[in-house]
């Protein structure tokens, strides 16, 4: 049987970010994907795996948006996905436009990226809602940290920080006033969170809803964080608290793996996406400690295992183009297959 021909526009195709992902798993669809990739480099690893490469200016300059609408239109693509986070904030706030133009544009609205993309709200949401979080706060002046006594603890930038840039484990008095001071130095805010769980119990959680709000499925990932790929930051424990294992970890974006049912960690994590009203994927990063799941960060976009996911079966820009756009008929929680997925680096001869 001849597989339906679809063309779609994929901005943000290179950096191996989400747009990447969602390229591979595009090309592991049931649908024939014709796909249009843009990109604000040309030196772009991917420019040759897609149909169409078209180099388009950053989502910060004015004529952005005018030039991906002429593109999408001229290429008659019949749907939009964004590949970066910035270009994820032009599509969220100008999605009526783009659908009034005839446009599938799979992105959470304004409210959900408001929420998401700024840590301490994310927390504070999660804490209104009645979910466990870590102990956090938000950090605008040293005095912020007089009463400050949780340790060993997180610090992050309030808003930005992709791939866990600039983000420090402290586990003394002295490590926190020394971090504090340079996060301060370079951002106006930050997070202080307490660290939680064991590296070993961390999960990357995919909720996906469809354009009408509506819960399709979810997925979870049991991290395997073991290598330069996988590991942004470790430090020694010298807590003296062993349910922290010998030491204490932070994660990158680039996730890893044991694909499996994880029914608690899915529930929960579908609660907590449920919570935002989405209406496109949603990403939740977490960790179950004594068999509680506490989440710690949000992502509300198609996650950087999106490919991991489309291999187990789980192709969530595949289903939401069948569902949304075709109107196709997808069982609920489709079933999806266990399987253990491991990284590792991929080079491209590009000229």
């Amino acid at each position: 049987m001849k597989r339906r021909r679809v063309k779609v526009l994929l901005t943000g195709i290179g950096g191996g970010g989400h747009g990447e992902q969602i390229l591979k798993a595009l090309r592991l669809g049931e649908l024939a994907y014709d796909i249009v990739g843009t990109d604000m480099s040309d030196a772009c690893a991917n420019r040759h795996i897609v149909d169409k490469f078209v180099k388009l200016p950053r989502a910060t300059d004015p004529a952005y948006l005018d030039e991906l609408r002429s593109l999408a239109q001229s290429e008659k693509c019949i749907a939009i996905f964004h590949g970066s986070e910035p270009e994820m904030a032009v599509l969220s706030r100008s999605r009526a436009t783009l659908e009034a133009d005839g446009f599938y544009v799979p992105v959470n609205p304004p409210s959900v990226l408001d929420v998401c993309q700024d840590k301490t709200r994310t927390m504070a949401h999660l804490a209104a809602c009645g979910f466990p979080t870590p102990k956090f706060r938000e950090i605008r002046d040293l005095t912020d940290l007089d009463d400050w006594a949780v340790l060993p603890a997180i610090l992050k930038p309030a808003v930005g920080g992709g791939g866990s840039a600039n983000v420090f484990i402290v586990q003394s008095a002295e490590e926190l006033m020394t971090f504090s001071r340079y996060l301060l130095g370079i951002c106006p805010s930050f997070t202080i969170q307490e660290y939680i769980g064991s590296s070993e119990d961390e999960y990357t959680v995919g909720v996906l809803f469809g354009a009408d709000g509506v819960l399709i499925n979810s997925i979870a990932i049991k991290r395997v964080i073991n290598n330069a790929l996988t590991i942004r930051t470790q430090v020694p424990n010298r807590t003296g608290r062993s349910e922290f294992g010998a030491r204490l970890v932070v994660s990158t974006g680039i996730s890893q793996g044991h694909v499996a049912n994880w029914p608690s960690v899915r529930s929960a994590c579908e609660k907590i996406a449920e919570s935002l009203s989405p209406k496109a994927p949603v990403n939740v990063q977490c960790r179950v400690a004594d068999g509680v799941v506490i989440p710690f960060e949000i992502n509300p976009r198609f996650s950087g295992t999106t490919s991991l996911r489309a291999m187990a079966g789980y192709n969530e820009p595949d289903v939401l183009i069948r569902r949304d756009v075709f109107g196709e008929t997808i069982p609920e929680r489709f079933p999806y297959k266990e399987m253990m997925i491991l990284r590792g680096l991929e080079e491209h001869l590009v000229g």
